[in-house]
């Protein structure tokens, strides 16, 4: 019954890890980069979330949707100003530029908010609250419910994106060969701007669902979740949609 209930929580927990890796491992499988400022797009969804249900009172809902806006919007910025400059510079120049962007988000955000923690327990209600599933002996809660079906869901979405649509063609065309992707009138700039939205929309959704099961935001959050979940990519085979899934499991 104890290892059900730890189960269950691991699961959870590691649907979080899925969403995550799912963000670094568009990236990667696209543009062919390691964006280790992702971790920290998380942390601003976090704070986005915060400032909005403790400052301007928006319903969680609404909060939501505005940390997933901005989180999509930071990750074309940041693309466009830190990363397309780089395009054709030598790998180990955009991994750096993409740790100096990761300190620059982390230490801004430090010096805006402070170091300590915000306690959000009390706007997460709302979303906590939900009902539950009781069996074995155990509880499947409201949050760990809506973590493992939104993973499944944003995987599922990924995978038909990629695979069935016009835009997942001209992304996969990106991946094999940007000059010959280029060559056949494919915007290679557009393709890598979208997957970078995409990646950090997830980051957004994710930052959500972590602040339901830890309802904490601090600036360095972002830091260990983006490190597990890149941890999870690499497990389960990074470019790899499904792998990102089931590394964010095994972790």
């Amino acid at each position: 019954m104890e290892f059900l209930s730890y189960l269950i929580s691991g699961i959870s927990l590691g649907s979080v890890y899925a969403i995550i890796a799912l963000g670094y491992t568009m990236v990667y499988g696209i543009a062919k980069m390691l964006n280790f400022a992702h971790g920290d797009i998380i942390m601003i969804g976090g704070y986005i979330s915060f400032c909005s249900m403790y400052y301007l009172n928006l319903p969680p809902i609404v909060a939501t949707i505005l940390a997933v806006i901005v989180c999509t919007v930071l990750g074309i910025v940041i693309e466009r100003l830190a990363y397309a400059p780089l395009r054709s510079a030598p790998s180990l120049a955009v991994l750096i530029t993409a740790i100096g962007v990761s300190f620059l988000l982390e230490n801004g955000f430090q010096l805006i908010f402070g170091a300590g923690a915000k306690d959000m327990s009390s706007a997460m209600t709302a979303v906590t609250g939900g009902p539950s599933i009781s069996f074995g002996g155990t509880t499947l809660s409201f949050p760990a419910m809506l973590t493992i079906i939104v993973s499944i869901l944003s995987m599922a979405v990924l995978t038909f994106l990629v695979q069935k649509t016009k835009l997942g063609k001209a992304m996969r065309a990106v991946s094999e060969d940007m000059g010959a992707a280029q060559l056949m009138g494919i915007s290679v700039n557009a393709t890598v701007s979208f997957t970078f939205a995409v990646g950090s929309a997830l980051a957004g959704i994710g930052a959500i669902l972590y602040l339901c099961a830890y309802p904490q935001a601090n600036p360095t959050m972002g830091s260990m979740l983006g490190l597990k979940a890149f941890v999870a990519a690499v497990l389960g085979g990074i470019g790899s949609i499904p792998g990102a899934m089931i590394g964010g499991f095994v972790i």
